[in-house]
């Protein structure tokens, strides 16, 4: 870990140390300096304690299995994110949808463009009057209904996504003002640090990382088992 730090509030950086104060093998000393600025923390219970739809985020949860369920409700919120396997709406169709809207406003297309959009548009005749999310009866509704959603939310699709999601091992290095810090452990993760100093310290150190993802605010979100919630 570094030596100093002028990065994260200095709310984040008292919930840093409650991970490191349960390290019980050999344990780095240090000087750790916050930024002078108060900073933000707070448990939640859900989602929708928080406003979403404004400012940057990231989402951090330990394993996989969460991670996917973080990703079903912002889908179910009509939420942009992205996450290390790119945006979260299917691309080919966004971008169609976009090419079909212009050639209703005359625009030529190229050979690709035209082909993508016949996909989605079946055996149908394309009609000017009729806009892309009623032409593209070919395209999965759930999909077209979460792309037309987020259009209509003022949602850019094409900028990077204010949200980001990931797992804490695969954000080192990445970090954001505002950090949701999903708490769930797991069965395997539990058994895990039992069966080691090494491993039980090594786990405190994953959520060292993880809380200290956040510049300015950090929330905590409660696990949906208790018994399986890491004790922040």
């Amino acid at each position: 870990m570094l030596k100093y730090s002028k990065r994260i509030s200095k709310a984040v950086q008292e919930q840093s140390e409650l991970p490191i104060e349960k390290i019980i093998g050999h344990r780095k000393e240090k000087k750790y300096y916050p930024r002078d600025f108060e900073g933000h923390t707070e448990n939640i219970n859900n989602l929708d304690q928080i406003d979403l739809t404004k400012g940057k985020w990231l989402i951090l949860t330990r394993t996989i299995s969460r991670l996917m369920k973080i990703k079903d409700e912002l889908i179910k919120r009509n939420l942009y994110f992205e996450s290390k396997k790119g945006k979260s709406f299917k691309v080919r169709l966004y971008k169609s949808a976009m090419n079909y809207d212009l050639w209703c406003r005359g625009k030529i297309l190229d050979e690709k463009d035209v082909k993508d959009i016949n996909e989605f548009i079946g055996h149908e005749q394309w009609n000017r009057e009729i806009d892309w999310f009623n032409a593209f009866e070919e395209a999965d509704e759930i999909e077209r209904l979460y792309i037309k959603n987020m259009i209509d939310n003022g949602e850019n699709l094409n900028e990077p996504a204010r949200i980001w999601i990931s797992t804490i091992h695969a954000s080192k290095g990445g970090e954001e003002d505002n950090v949701i810090l999903c708490l769930d452990i797991g069965d395997k993760v539990k058994k895990g640090m039992l069966k080691s100093t090494e491993k039980h310290d090594e786990e405190h150190r994953v959520w060292y990382v993880g809380i200290t993802r956040a510049r300015n605010n950090l929330y905590k979100l409660k696990a949906n088992l208790k018994r399986n919630e890491y004790k922040l």
